[in-house]
């Protein structure tokens, strides 16, 4: 049997597991991957592209980003940025800042998709804070809105709204989200808002028409690439998180992955993942360079 056409069977067995076909099937594709799994030591997946926070690298970065995402929310101040290009773990982090806000002080709303218009956005905001009974007038909407905030700072609680994906606002919706902004006591905001998103989102704020939302941001962070001395630290802190010992990828492999990625967490991942398919079909323990050149022709990176 050809590499090739091994792969190619690898791919099938191993992509099988998780459809719905006949028991016999499933259960050769679990089989495929329990071995896929003996193979290299470990005991689950260690390059998924879900925003497990388990999995979170936290360089120096992402370490402010969580610290002063969290210090934003909990001391109460008010509008927070935090801003990097695609595939740098903002999603992941922000999981992890929703799991480490403490459940009796902070009550939250999440906006994962924010292509929405203004009372769109206002409803799917009041939904997500648990709101039932939505009124149909927007006037009724941030009445009842209001009287949710107050309610929550009587309790002693934090009312924090989180945009994800926040470069693809419309200047309607935020403009709404600065008014929302304008809950107030005489020394603290009502609402908490962070708004997480690619670097677009800061040439947006940064732009004229948006003078007066810019001056409310009481915090921006970013979040940079992974630099290149970084790349193999972070390939061996998710192996070890997935079970294994030693990551086995050559230094070859690991400084040309660095450098088709451009240091993109998302693309290291993706790039790890199928050049491990590659190395398990090729009977190879170790992935090479090989491997990885294989897979930046079939990705086209």
């Amino acid at each position: 049997v050809q590499p090739q056409e091994r792969a190619c069977k690898c791919y099938g067995d191993l992509g099988g597991a998780g459809e719905s076909r006949d028991d016999g099937t499933i259960r050769r594709s679990r089989s495929a991957l329990a071995m896929y799994n003996a193979f290299f030591g470990i005991q689950k997946a260690p390059f998924n592209l879900t925003p497990d926070p388990g999995f979170l690298y936290l360089t120096r970065q992402h370490r402010e980003a969580l610290a002063g995402l969290s210090y934003a929310i909990l001391a109460r101040k008010g509008f927070v940025v935090l801003t990097g290009a695609a595939g740098t773990g903002k999603t992941t982090l922000l999981t992890q800042i929703v799991r480490q806000l403490p459940v009796a002080r902070v009550q939250y709303a999440v906006i994962l998709n924010p292509t929405l218009s203004p009372a769109e956005f206002l409803e799917a905001a009041l939904m997500d804070f648990g709101l039932t009974n939505i009124p149909s007038s927007k006037a009724q909407r941030i009445a009842e809105f209001q009287r949710f905030l107050w309610k929550g700072h009587r309790a002693g609680q934090i009312s924090a709204l989180i945009v994800d994906e926040a470069h693809k606002l419309s200047l309607d919706v935020l403009e709404e989200i600065r008014l929302l902004g304008n809950f107030e006591t005489a020394n603290e905001k009502l609402l908490q808002i962070a708004l997480v998103g690619q670097c677009e989102l800061d040439a947006l704020l940064n732009s004229e028409t948006m003078w007066q939302f810019k001056q409310r941001i009481a915090r921006r962070m970013t979040i940079a690439r992974l630099l290149a001395e970084e790349v193999g630290p972070y390939i061996q802190f998710r192996w070890a998180k997935a079970g294994g010992e030693n990551a086995p990828f050559s230094a070859e492999a690991v400084s040309l992955i660095s450098q088709v990625t451009r240091g993109i967490p998302r693309l290291i991942n993706v790039t790890c993942d199928n050049a491990l398919i590659d190395a398990y079909a090729d009977e190879s323990a170790m992935v090479e360079a090989r491997h990885v050149l294989g897979v930046c022709r079939d990705l086209q990176l």
